[in-house]
């Protein structure tokens, strides 16, 4: 089983990851993930925008080597989660998932979640809605992309309710 999880910056999709894959494991499963993040190009590959990296646009990540990956390892282990941003952009790799979640968060949770992230030291605001204006144009899933369950990243996640949608 390939599941795929995308939303926005901060929105829980690796916290969701790593509960499942621990579920999996737990239930026997040989589960592994993939953060879309380990297959960004080069920073010098990566297009600038005001002078700083834009690490938002989907230029940004080898979504050939991803896909690659996540074949590579699908024969390998029984569950492999692919997490990322884009989780949703590239059109080969949706055809993989056999399941898809997608994680949403109000914008003012995004905001206030991405201020007390402090990794990258200080962003200017026009930058943090440079982020979230990506995730509306390349990050959330299209219309014709079918099958792709919603879950509340804004409390603890409701694992009932995700883990009857794997069971579907």
């Amino acid at each position: 089983m390939i599941i795929g999880i995308g939303g926005v910056s901060r929105s829980g999709k690796s916290t969701l990851a790593n509960l499942l894959v621990t579920y999996f494991r737990k239930t026997g499963k040989k589960a592994i993930i993939f953060h879309q993040d380990d297959f960004v190009f080069p920073e010098t590959q990566i297009p600038k925008i005001r002078n700083k990296t834009n690490w938002e646009s989907p230029e940004s990540i080898d979504f050939e080597l991803y896909k690659e990956v996540i074949e590579l390892f699908r024969s390998r282990f029984d569950v492999v989660i692919a997490e990322g941003l884009f989780a949703f952009y590239d059109d080969g790799i949706n055809q993989l998932y056999d399941k898809k979640f997608h994680v949403k968060i109000s914008k003012r949770t995004f905001l206030i979640r991405r201020a007390m992230d402090i990794r990258w030291g200080y962003e200017p605001t026009w930058f943090i809605d440079h982020v979230w204006q990506s995730f509306l144009r390349f990050g959330k899933p299209h219309k014709e992309l079918k099958g792709v369950v919603n879950v509340s990243g804004e409390d603890e996640f409701d694992m009932e309710k995700v883990i009857k949608e794997i069971n579907r």
